[in-house]
């Protein structure tokens, strides 16, 4: 089952899903895929990977690296463990989407500056088909929109877009969860 994650910074989403993306693996004895989708650009985005990594030491997450293109880390090789060679991402497995902000943020501000507004719209779309592809998918994402806090246009463009793109996965998911200061909240379609 697809399960939609949502909830404010650092409050124990990402915990959370790898508990339950291992738990899943477990039961249907299958691979576990990470699929971490940020770019560091600062000593604190390169701290966040590194106790994410610490995190995930031992537990059998195969990391698929996919900064963009989410549904290109299913045409992958990967090694599966030290002993192994390559093999194809298997889209019978757990994998663990962590996260769709930083995903909608490396596509819609390019490297070279430029903005891509059609981004939530077209990101929404190959979310909604990897959640299709693979059937088995957590996907994190932040709750930005609870400040009354006034942005500027492009900011409020990319919460726009996430929001978007929330709801999307909200719709496809089998499960919705929102996490609150360590609290699990679910929700029912």
């Amino acid at each position: 089952m697809n399960v939609f994650i949502s909830g404010g910074c650092k409050n124990g989403k990402s915990m959370y899903a790898q508990n339950l993306a291992c738990e899943a693996a477990r039961e249907k004895d299958c691979s576990l895929y990470y699929l971490a989708t940020m770019k560091p650009v600062d000593d604190e985005d390169l701290a966040r990977i590194e106790r994410h990594l610490e995190e995930r030491e031992g537990l059998g997450f195969i990391t698929v690296e996919q900064s963009m293109d989410i549904c290109g880390c299913l045409k992958k090789k990967v090694c599966m463990d030290s002993m192994t060679m390559l093999q194809q991402v298997d889209t019978g497995g757990v994998f663990l989407l962590d996260s769709v902000t930083a995903l909608l943020s490396n596509e819609m501000f390019r490297e070279d500056g430029s903005v891509d507004m059609a981004a939530p719209s077209r990101v929404a779309g190959q979310l909604k088909q990897f959640a299709a592809l693979t059937g088995n998918t957590i996907f994190i994402s932040d709750y930005i929109y609870s400040d009354a806090m006034k942005y500027d246009d492009l900011t409020e463009a990319y919460r726009k877009g996430l929001a978007f793109i929330d709801r999307t996965l909200a719709e496809v998911c089998g499960q919705v969860i929102e996490v609150s200061f360590g609290q699990l909240i679910y929700y029912t379609k």
